[in-house]
């Protein structure tokens, strides 16, 4: 049983300073621009809030991989106009593309009745598997893919290509699936076994359906844009993962 933090002012007081203090000393790491970092404090306090350090770093390790993975090949994906504008900075938008579905998750756990909160945890971490699987596979699936193809027809397509996949990116994203599950099972957000399993199986399967939507949708809908599709994914992802959860995964 994971133990949240008591839900009162303090607790949210606390937050609000750690968070403001680490975000004082860290913008000057090559992560996030400027108003990014205004963005992530405050993401940081209501993820610290909500489920305490162990929520809050399960993200920040997020961030660091995420972000360690765009630099990977940065100079060959730059030279091809493949590379994450701002050298991979990433702003308030990609800020919350990635965790607002984490982060409103959190928010239901910390209120919700004991019987509930083991779910909502596990579509918390489901989310962010999905999430790194997506920047893992982009990433190194631009860089090193040897052949990209449109996941709708398996027609060869140019590496960046919305909806494209490859061999490489494919296998990269598993990994970031199973390195972001590690995570946040050493952290005791996510038991072994099968919950495990689940969080990174709704991971993978929302990555392919966040290609599908790349490849069917994005081009005709103007408002569809990459941080919306971001958050569609994760929403995807946590809802397969109580679903998946709700059969396979012992109450």
């Amino acid at each position: 049983m994971t133990l949240l933090p008591p839900q009162d002012l303090n607790t949210w007081l606390s937050a609000l300073l750690l968070n403001t203090v680490l975000i004082a000393l860290a913008q000057r790491a090559p992560l996030l621009t400027r108003s990014g970092w205004i963005h992530a404090g405050l993401l940081g306090t209501l993820l610290w809030g909500a489920l305490g350090w162990r929520g809050w770093l399960a993200v920040v390790v997020y961030l660091l991989l995420g972000s360690l993975v765009t630099r990977l090949g940065l100079r060959e994906k730059s030279a091809r106009g493949l590379a994450e504008g701002r050298g991979g900075r990433r702003g308030p938008e990609n800020v919350w593309g990635s965790a607002l579905v984490g982060c409103l998750i959190a928010l239901l756990a910390c209120r919700a009745p004991q019987g509930a909160i083991a779910p909502l945890l596990l579509a918390f971490a489901a989310s962010f598997c999905a999430k790194l699987a997506d920047t893992f596979g982009s990433e190194i699936g631009k860089r090193w893919g040897r052949r990209t193809v449109l996941i709708t027809s398996l027609r060869p397509v140019p590496p960046g290509t919305e909806g494209a996949v490859s061999l490489e990116g494919t296998a990269a994203s598993l990994l970031g699936a199973l390195l972001m599950a590690l995570v946040l099972h050493l952290l005791g957000l996510l038991p072994s076994g099968v919950p495990a399993a689940v969080a990174v199986s709704a991971g993978m399967a929302a990555t392919l359906l966040e290609s599908l939507v790349g490849a069917t949708l994005q081009q005709r809908l103007g408002w569809l844009s990459n941080e919306v599709v971001n958050g569609l994914q994760t929403l995807m992802a946590a809802l397969l993962a109580l679903a998946l959860g709700a059969v396979l995964v012992p109450s």
